[in-house]
């Protein structure tokens, strides 16, 4: 039976992966979206190098939105960010990427957003972070049998925004996107090998046409959207 481990798996996209791949049948690990402090970090690694109970599948979900501007006096708020989004997902990464080599087999799915193809503050910069170093793993074992994903979601129907104070009520209804259909989605792109899963036509349209546009439009359409936002 496959084990599948999941970081902040008990709230929002997680919970919607934790519901899916129990569904499976797969043995599910559960971390709290707040187990950030670094030694939980190594405790999770080791989990992952454990040839006794391996984990086929890693899902880096844990994270959470950022109102701090990037020239607050008081960098504390990117820098706990960037323990999560980042630091984590490259620990948990190196870690589940080296057992899966090994054993030549395993799926890494990052959760990244659509934000990283925008220019919105801290959030947007941790989340390009991410969908550019899911790519470079995924060169990285190309050829090994492990897949690695990065899912890029646009605005999804979760307690995400509540909790960061984000202002969602200029967001057109067109634009949410229902948590299970997205994680169905991921998962089935992820099987197939697919490095970015971007879920619905409708953002994946919208994304095709952000990348080519100037980026100096897509500068002015972020400032918009974060203004919008507050």
């Amino acid at each position: 039976m496959a084990t599948a481990l999941i970081t902040g798996g008990t709230s929002g996209i997680g919970a919607a992966f934790a519901r899916a791949l129990g569904a499976r049948g797969n043995d599910l690990v559960l971390v709290a979206r707040n187990a950030d402090r670094l030694s939980e970090v190594i405790g999770i690694a080791e989990r992952l190098t454990t040839a006794e109970r391996p984990v086929d599948m890693l899902i880096n979900n844990a994270g959470f939105g950022i109102r701090a501007k990037l020239t607050d006096l008081d960098t504390t708020p990117h820098e706990h960010a960037i323990d999560v989004m980042i630091r984590a997902v490259l620990m948990l990464g190196a870690a589940a990427g080296w057992a899966m080599r090994q054993r030549g087999s395993g799926t890494i799915i990052n959760v990244s957003s659509t934000a990283s193809f925008v220019t919105m503050g801290g959030y947007s910069a941790i989340k390009a972070w991410v969908t550019t170093y899911t790519e470079g793993l995924a060169n990285e074992l190309h050829g090994t049998g492990v897949k690695v994903t990065a899912l890029c979601p646009g605005w999804v129907r979760t307690e995400f925004h509540e909790r960061a104070k984000i202002n969602v009520r200029s967001i057109p209804d067109l634009l949410w996107l229902d948590a299970d259909r997205l994680v169905a989605d991921c998962l089935e792109d992820a099987a197939a090998g697919k490095v970015v899963s971007i879920p619905s036509k409708r953002y994946k349209a919208l994304i095709t046409i952000c990348e080519h546009l100037p980026h100096r439009v897509v500068r002015a359409v972020s400032r918009r959207m974060t203004s919008a936002r507050h």
